[in-house]
């Protein structure tokens, strides 16, 4: 028997979560034999191909776990308009679906009604990590998918680019994270793109009295500003611009140390002490970034899970099973 296996038995007799211990790294090993290899290859052929896929499918999970758990359900095409992919947070800038259903598609072929949506967003948003150099971490597998999305729910549960700390502490320390993770999790704004909708008020409109952020580094906001221009709402900049070219490294903390942090979200990290402890640890060593993050995605990766008898398989990981 897995070892892994044997300690999530123990732990369901002692009225430990049984839900998490349903899940294993081998769930997939007698049911879909090749499945998870499968995911990896088609994941790094996509990003091989457009490696800027590589951080929007790494979002793709982040956004799915904190809209009811990791169901799935940001997937679900909505017919009224009102699903997770209609919302504030993610309408016009998720994308990657288009490489799910390529991958659900080759799924189903395999081993039919097997590997879950939910599943594979966890998968891919590892594999697309080490696919451009970034850290690797093992992946529990089980989940079940969810039948609905709600846009409602999605407003909701998605942190805003322009919250402040209390407000990130809060939505974090509602999913289970400590405020450390939190800063760990942040971190995944080392690659990755936004519109410039994104940061217009934070440039041109911050208050009543200050036109742009004073929290923003004099010559990065000029620089900012050169690249979104008053009303531009259609503009992609890069997260980290210390590098032409999209690195996973710990220079995110760098830039929130430096006043170069894009998102006023990431730039509040500054504001608390024990978080900025953390970020300054953080900047300072890549090895304990790289360690930290695997865990904390681990973690995500549970958040209200559905196992068992719960949920679906979807077929199309666009709809829910008829």
């Amino acid at each position: 028997m897995d070892s892994k296996l044997l300690i999530c038995i123990v732990l369901s007799i002692l009225v430990v979560g049984t839900a998490h211990c349903q899940l294993s790294e081998n769930f997939y090993t007698s049911s879909c034999p090749g499945g998870v290899a499968l995911v990896t290859q088609l994941t790094r052929s996509r990003v091989s191909a457009d490696r800027t896929m590589a951080p929007s499918l790494l979002r793709l999970h982040f956004h799915d776990c904190f809209v009811q758990g990791c169901d799935g359900s940001v997937l679900l095409d909505n017919p009224s308009g009102q699903g997770e992919k209609e919302s504030l947070g993610n309408k016009g800038t998720l994308r990657g679906f288009d490489v799910i259903d390529d991958i659900k598609k080759q799924l189903e072929a395999l081993c039919p009604g097997v590997i879950s949506c939910a599943d594979i967003l966890a998968l891919v948003a590892r594999d697309a990590v080490v696919a451009i150099g970034g850290t690797n971490w093992s992946v529990p597998l089980g989940r079940r998918d969810g039948s609905g999305s709600s846009a409602t729910l999605a407003n909701s549960n998605l942190p805003p680019p322009n919250s402040n700390f209390n407000a990130l502490s809060t939505l974090f320390t509602s999913k289970g994270f400590t405020n450390s993770e939190l800063v760990t999790l942040s971190g995944a704004h080392t690659v990755g793109v936004t519109l410039c909708s994104t940061i217009q008020p934070r440039l041109y409109n911050f208050s009543s009295t200050t036109a742009t952020d004073p929290a923003i580094d004099p010559t990065f906001a000029a620089s900012l500003k050169r690249q979104c221009a008053f009303g531009d709402t259609t503009t992609r900049i890069k997260l980290d611009q210390t590098t032409a070219l999209d690195t996973w490294d710990q220079n995110y903390y760098s830039n929130v140390l430096r006043g170069k942090a894009v998102f006023q979200s990431d730039a509040s990290l500054r504001s608390n002490g024990n978080s900025l402890s953390r970020v300054n640890q953080l900047a300072r060593s890549g090895s304990v970034f790289n360690r930290d993050f695997g865990n904390a995605m681990v973690k995500m990766g549970r958040i209200q899970i559905l196992t068992g008898a719960q949920g679906q398989i979807r077929k199309n990981c666009r709809a829910v099973n008829s």
